[in-house]
């Protein structure tokens, strides 16, 4: 049964698997909000608004999946142009648009890496898990090496990718939940506190302050999300699902990573769930791979953007909020080789020194 499983899951397209972990995102992140006690010590809040998922079929919920996957129906879309003229693109936007307070049906979404933290959250989680003994430095190593081919290329290479998610799966079959979700808490305890944007905090506290619902979105494990969700006070986290059966890992996922086109069906899988209405709800990011959530919510920002994000929040007239300093956003290339610089550096300085070693 469960080779037909794994062969089951391989045969899906990758439309379906991204599916799959959208729900699985959604379901997990509904089921942890009906956990968490109210301020009488009832269940959650969202008992009362239907969130066993028997809303959305009726068509109540409305906007939530009719927006395309290309920002033509967002409400910052730019205009029609006049017949006869040739459109100009319009200049992306600095402003905050102001939260409408105590609308039930509004909410933001915040992607995790370089947009909330400085940095990508699985890196931090790889090297608190070398420090453990989980990783050996030749993993670090070739992650590292992958780390910069993303800084040079400004996108990431699938292979990479697969690879990443292989090794990570690998690390954690057959381990209790209860052991990762403890090393996370550890890890992240001291990176939360001095690795995040404080102007991306600023306009997370700005949602929350409206009575809004704010949710972390991130292709990182589900266990990491929830950590960093909570200590920015979030109302909760969409993250990537490993299965676990009996309190173990089984070393797959439940669709897939929750990335790109997962991220967008999260996010409308959620809304569906919340009864949200994404023409009010807002959206943050850096990277053009967040296009297609981006495009799903009526006020989409751009934070920290890469240059292909970058470009397309100008054609679409997206807002813009780069907290870095000087103009390091448009300039991959320089950071690219001063990572590979250093990379290579720290491989020759540890070859001398081993070097030095055998001949003493």
């Amino acid at each position: 049964m469960a080779v037909l499983r794994r062969l089951t899951q391989a045969r899906r397209s990758s439309s379906e698997r991204s599916a799959l972990a959208g729900e699985a995102a959604a379901e997990a992140a509904e089921a942890a909000l009906r956990a968490e006690p109210g301020p009488d010590g009832t269940a959650g809040p969202d008992d009362t608004t239907g969130t066993d998922g028997s809303t959305g079929t009726d068509g109540s919920t409305g906007t939530d999946g009719s927006t395309g996957t290309d920002g033509s129906t967002g409400t910052d879309a730019p205009a029609a142009a006049k017949p006869g003229k040739t459109p100009k693109a319009p200049k992306a936007s600095t402003e905050n648009h102001t939260p409408d307070p105590d609308d039930p049906r509004a909410a933001a979404f915040f992607d995790c890496d370089n947009t909330i933290l400085r940095g990508a959250a699985i890196f931090y989680l790889g090297v608190g898990l070398y420090r453990r003994g989980f990783l050996t430095r030749r993993d670090i190593a070739r992650f590292a090496w992958q780390q910069a081919w993303f800084r040079l290329h400004g996108t990431e290479d699938p292979d990479h990718i697969s690879d990443a998610k292989q090794s990570a799966l690998g690390i954690v079959a057959g381990k209790p939940t209860a052991d990762l979700e403890a090393i996370c808490e550890e890890i992240f305890e001291e990176v939360v506190a001095d690795k995040i944007w404080p102007g991306t905090r600023a306009l997370v506290q700005m949602h929350l302050d409206a009575g809004q619902r704010v949710w972390l979105v991130t292709a990182a494990p589900l266990e990491v999300a929830r950590i960093i969700a909570r200590r920015l006070g979030m109302t909760g986290a969409l993250g990537t699902v490993a299965e676990a059966r009996d309190g173990l890992y089984t070393g797959r996922l439940v669709g897939d990573l929750l990335h790109g086109p997962a991220k967008a069906a999260a996010v409308r899988a959620l809304a569906r769930r919340e009864r949200l209405d994404l023409d009010r709800c807002a959206a943050y990011s850096d990277s053009a791979n967040d296009i297609p959530m981006l495009s799903l919510v009526g006020h989409p920002y751009v934070v920290n953007p890469d240059g292909a994000l970058r470009r397309h929040a100008r054609t679409q007239g997206w807002r813009v909020r780069d907290f870095r300093t000087g103009r390091k956003a448009a300039r991959v290339g320089l950071p690219a080789a001063a990572a590979l610089g250093v990379l290579a550096g720290a491989t020759a300085a540890g070859v001398a020194l081993n070097r030095r070693r055998r001949r003493s």
